[in-house]
């Protein structure tokens, strides 16, 4: 491909003896050489690799605005505000953006940018290199998504697929200091089936897992807001945290759970109402210095207990 006229900024190296040999090796690897004149900002020189891998004429790469215009909208700003103040600042950088190709798609580039300053330090001109690390980019997001499963998976319950007891004691701790600095109160639902052990006599522990899913779905179906947290605390027994939710608010909810278990209908012999149902026991707290969220969960804990001597198939309140 012959030189554009317009790059005209490498006149001496083309002057030279060496710029034959220099001009191949520029153009023989795959990452794309480019010049700019910073006073002009006009490229002097772009390799015709940019074709190829954009797709765009090489002698439409006049000046800056052209580059400008050929990243992505959601980079643009980012990208561009970074490299002036760093060009402008006389700092050699990099930077990674999505690049528009010819063709309407975008690839990942990485710039790496040289900065050349006069004797007063003065920025006069920028040489660099275009990288293609589009699979490199492809690559990294394939971990990042990897790592949100695992975390996902580290925080949910094998069984039920609600959350676990280690994302119920985080948000606890997270929802416990929240309330200390806000003054709203915390509430905390404590559920447990009724009469499990007895399912399990009866109709084997395959039957009380799937009881236990059918259990946790119906709910999870239930109203509840993002910021609440429904989780398999041990065995049979599951909470439900309500951050800045009252006492009577949390008292509904806990009864819309019950009435929803109950509703499923799933046959329970040993019971004596005949179908699977829970106990429900509920507290709700300010959070204060004086106790800690195990306080919440014990004075729960012991409102379900309370609720099961009461009969079970209730709730009971602190």
């Amino acid at each position: 491909m012959q030189d554009s006229p317009s790059f005209n900024g490498i006149d001496r190296l083309e002057r030279s003896d060496d710029w034959g040999v220099y001009k191949t090796l520029l153009e023989s690897t795959k990452a794309i050489p480019w010049k700019i004149n910073w006073q002009t900002k006009q490229f002097d020189y772009i390799g015709p690799q940019i074709e190829s891998l954009l797709g765009w004429p090489r002698d439409s790469w006049l000046g800056a605005m052209d580059w400008i215009e050929r990243i992505h909208p959601e980079d643009r700003e980012c990208t561009t505000n970074f490299c002036i103040s760093q060009s402008e600042e006389g700092v050699d950088h990099e930077a990674d953006y999505r690049a528009l190709k010819a063709d309407g798609s975008y690839v990942w580039i990485r710039d790496v940018v040289h900065v050349i300053r006069d004797e007063n330090g003065v920025t006069t001109d920028l040489v660099g290199f275009m990288f293609d690390i589009s699979a490199r980019k492809q690559m990294e997001q394939e971990v990042f998504d990897l790592n949100r499963k695992l975390e996902a998976w580290s925080n949910q319950d094998g069984l039920t697929g609600v959350a676990n007891r280690r994302l119920f004691d985080q948000t606890m701790a997270a929802e416990w200091a929240r309330g200390k600095r806000s003054g709203a109160p915390l509430s905390l639902l404590m559920l447990d089936v009724d009469h499990f052990k007895g399912y399990n006599d009866l109709y084997g522990h395959v039957k009380g897992d799937e009881s236990l899913i059918r259990v946790a779905q119906a709910i999870v179906q239930t109203p509840m807001r993002s910021s609440d947290l429904f989780a398999r605390y041990g065995g049979e027994e599951f909470a439900l945290i309500l951050p800045q939710t009252p006492a009577d608010a949390a008292q509904q909810v806990a009864e819309k759970c019950r009435e929803a278990v109950a509703a499923l209908n799933i046959p329970h012999a040993a019971s004596p109402v005949g179908v699977i149902t829970i106990s429900v026991g509920v507290c709700t707290m300010v959070p204060g210095d004086e106790s800690s969220f195990t306080t919440l969960v014990e004075r729960a804990d012991d409102k379900l207990y309370r609720a099961k001597r009461n009969g079970r198939n209730c709730v009971c309140s602190y």
